[in-house]
Order: C-alpha cells, then structure tokens, then sequence
C-alpha cells in the first residue's frame, strides 16, 4: 500500500531514531538492571502478569473483546500509581475527559495527580509527554490515535504501525512505562498489522465471559517475565478486584458425588491452577452422535474418545459426549488428558469419582499415561485446598517436595487409573 507523507512534519517534529536515553553504545558491565526498574501498579494480580511489576520504558499492549474491561482495569492502574504524586497521563481517543471522569466517580477513584488528555493528533501527545515527564502513560485506544505525517485514516496498517513506534521511541528514551489498548477482531485476536505484537514489550489479553464475574488477564508474550503468566479479577461495582485464590473461586460451586465431575491441576505461567473438568455422556438419538467440547479442545476431545475406546473398551460410539471447563476457563494443557478421560467413563459409568482426589497426566494413543512438569507444584497447591490424593504418572514418582498431608498415587496405564479410581 503505498502512503502519502506530508512534505513537512508538524507539531512534535522528526522522530528519533535512537533507544539509548544517552545517544551512544555503553559498555555491558556498565548498563544497570537494579530493582527500582520495576515499580509495583497496586494490583497485585495485575503485577503478577507482569512478571512483578511494571517495568521502566516498557511499552505493553491490551487486547480484549469491547465491554470486558480494558478501559477500567487501566483506569484503576494509572489512578494507583498516581498516588506517588509523579503526574500519570491518560489519553482516549474514544472518550472525552468527563466520560472518563464519570466512569472514575463510579469506581470511587481520587487521583488528583491523574492527568486525562482527549487527542487523537500523535505529535501533540508526544509534545505533552516531553513537557510533562509522567511516571506513566495510558492510551486509549492505539487504533484512534493518528500521526499527520500520513495521509490514512486512524487505525489504518501504516498509522498503527507509526504511532507504535512514536511511542516506543519515547519510552525507551525517555524510560516511561506506557500501556496501550488495541483493538481485536471478530475472532478474539488483535487487529492490525502483527508487527505491532512484535514492537512491544509485553502483550495481554483480557478475557472472560460476559454471564460469569470474573475477568482474565493472560500474557501471550513478555520480555520481563514468564509468558503464559495468569492473574483474575472480579468485576463488581467498584471495578476490578483481584482474585487471590483462583483456584477456590473456580471450584467453589463444584457438587461433590456427582458423576463426570474431576479436578485437574493446571500450570499457568508459574502459577498451579485446580479447575473442574465436566462430562456428559448419554446415548445418542441420531446415527452420528455428537462431540462438544466448551473450554477445552475438540481435536483433543475426539483423540481421547477414541483412546478410551480402543484401550480401556468403552463403548462411545454410539454415545454424545458433551466435555465442559467449569467457570468459563480455557484448558490448553496436556496434563489435563487423564482428567478428562476419567471424567467421560465416569459419566458412562454413572460412578462419582472420589471428590477430594485429583488428576495429572498426559494420555498417549497406547494408552500410556505420560509425565506432567512440576508436579510437586501442583501437588502443593492441591494439598493447600484440602485434596487428599493425587493420581498422576509413575514416571513423576516420588515426589520430593510434595507435602506429607497428601496421598500420591502413580499409574502407567489410563486402563489401570480407571480400574484405580473406580
């Protein structure tokens, strides 16, 4: 696509071309990394994501679907870290400042250090930025905000990608931390040019479904920290509030003696997560009997089916078979196999699995039940909610660091964890 630039630029002027706040190479040994690079926002669960805290000149991008949040978790954020008096700058080019505002006053925010800016013009952005030196930077959103030096409309491939790099040149020089919120598409991925992923620093999603409290913030990627990293939150009437112990929120309302019912332990990021893993199984009233699978997917769903019926000879063909993660939780791990699998022959069986046990391991085609990573972690966080026994692979077997309240058992085969558990 080919784009017209403006014989002369206006406002903020040429764009540096340098990252070093010094403007020279400088030796390795001499370049400090120490802890004042790293301040805390005042949400804990948001500074766990971020791999501890937000990180001086960083530039990270929020995505999420319209209406889950986005604009009031930032807003809760910028009004935290205003409160050590530095100015923080809040930019819409959505809202006006009294929008803002309003949505402030509803979440009880006082933030008198707190600056809102309505521009979508990016070298006036960036002429206040250098006269206001803020200790942080929100822009809301990246997609309506604009460089002159181009003659497409907000939003476009080549404005994205400009404005992205304004504001990454002014957060590496200037060590500014700044947060953008990006736009997704249809399909729940950020809109744009991918090149935006790779200039910033950190990418998030926020998500979580509309008919459930909860919100998600997940890193896809993250150059301070570890990648996959989870925090959640509760949305309630003054704002978002994080969730200290996920694991007991997802499984609070889990009926126990219940058949198709088993708890998984799950890493996300560093962090062990028990979720509930539910099964449906009932004979089909058609001649193709249906596979649905919420919250965990369904390539792996039909793979494990057919597993469960060559291996352990249960008979599933004739039967629908509805898989579902409790509280609207996404499953992306393999040590969630043996969970499932157990889950679906407990539903045809029509025999609870006992409620205080829980499940590790991944399922091979042969039946073979294969080692799950850290382990002991998980076993940790399955003692600390009162489980009493945990059935993961033999190969993970023993467990130096499990706690000594907590059973664990070790199988080879899924044929012999089912013949265990019922």
């Amino acid at each position: 696509m080919e784009e017209r630039a403006p014989s002369t630029s206006t406002g903020g002027g040429e764009r540096p071309s340098s990252l070093s706040q010094e403007g020279r190479p400088r030796p390795y040994d001499d370049v400090t990394t120490d802890a004042a690079m790293r301040v805390g926002s005042g949400l804990e669960e948001f500074d766990r994501v971020l791999g501890g805290g937000v990180v001086a000149g960083s530039l990270v991008l929020l995505g999420g679907d319209p209406g889950i949040g986005k604009s009031t978790l930032l807003l809760q954020v910028a009004a935290e870290m205003s409160r050590g008096g530095r100015p923080v700058v809040y930019i819409s080019g959505e809202e006006s400042e009294r929008q803002i505002k309003l949505r402030g006053e509803r979440l009880g925010i006082q933030a008198p250090s707190l600056l809102l800016y309505g521009e979508t013009n990016m070298d006036h952005v960036i002429e206040e930025l250098k006269a206001r030196q803020p200790a942080l930077v929100v822009l809301d959103s990246v997609q309506t905000v604009f460089s002159p030096r181009f003659a497409s409309a907000p939003g476009s491939i080549s404005q994205v990608r400009e404005v992205a790099a304004e504001l990454l040149y002014f957060a590496k020089s200037s060590g500014t931390p700044e947060f953008l919120i990006g736009h997704v598409t249809k399909e729940g991925n950020l809109a744009g040019p991918k090149a935006l992923e790779h200039i910033v620093d950190t990418v998030l999603y926020f998500e979580g479904e509309r008919h459930h409290a909860h919100r998600i913030v997940r890193a896809t990627k993250n150059r301070y920290g570890a990648a996959g990293e989870l925090g959640v939150f509760e949305m309630t009437g003054q704002g978002l509030i994080p969730v200290l112990n996920p694991s007991g929120l997802f499984l609070s309302e889990r009926p126990e003696q219940a058949p198709g019912s088993v708890v998984v332990c799950c890493m996300e990021g560093t962090r062990p997560l028990l979720l509930e893993i539910q099964a449906l199984v009932s004979r089909s009233s058609f001649g193709y009997p249906r596979r649905v699978a919420l919250g965990f997917d369904s390539n792996r769903v039909s793979l494990l089916l057919a597993v469960l019926e060559k291996r352990t000879k249960l008979p599933l063909a004739g039967e629908d078979v509805f898989v579902n993660v409790a509280g609207g939780m996404t499953v992306g791990e393999p040590v969630a196999d043996l969970g499932l699998a157990a889950a679906v022959a407990s539903s045809f069986k029509g025999i609870p699995v006992d409620p205080h046990t829980v499940l590790l391991g991944e399922v091979g085609l042969a039946g073979e039940v294969r080692g799950a990573q850290q382990a002991a972690v998980r076993a940790r966080e399955a003692a600390r909610l009162g489980f009493k026994r945990v059935v993961l692979p033999a190969q993970n077997l023993p467990l130096t660091d499990a706690p000594s309240s907590i059973e664990t058992v070790g199988i080879h085969t899924l044929e012999e964890g089912l013949h265990l558990l019922f």
